[in-house]
């Protein structure tokens, strides 16, 4: 059974900056995608940020140039440093898991697609 823990969320204000982290009780030896999502109040929930089994990255527009995934194999840890934050940002946080399938265009990326799911984090940004 594969399970995904979240770490590091909080409270911040406008501008600062928040690590996440996701350990993965179990990397597959075959293809994989790694995601972040989030989920504002009141909105659906969206992909943002994926590492595929090459250590391939893809970030949105949204979060581009300030928020960086990143993973440490030795640790089965996936992280999310985040910075130059915004209330925009407030959400709760998922870490989510799609074995055996590499990484969709983000523009294609969708929960439905992953079948492990951490259990969300929270971050609050203030103004």
């Amino acid at each position: 059974q594969v399970q995904l823990l979240e770490s590091g969320g909080g409270s911040v204000q406008a501008g600062g900056s928040l690590r996440l982290s996701c350990a993965v009780s179990k990397y597959p030896t075959g293809s994989y995608c790694l995601a972040w999502f989030r989920q504002g109040p009141g909105k659906q929930r969206e992909g943002f940020a994926v590492i595929d089994g090459e250590g391939r990255t893809t970030h949105a527009d949204s979060v581009t140039g300030r928020f960086t995934l990143s993973q440490d194999n030795a640790k089965n840890t996936l992280y999310l440093q985040m910075n130059s934050l915004e209330p925009a940002d407030t959400a709760t946080y998922y870490c989510a898991g799609s074995w055996s399938y590499t990484c969709k265009p983000m523009e294609d990326i969708r929960d439905r697609d992953f079948g492990y799911w951490g259990q969300g984090t929270q971050v609050t940004v203030s103004s």
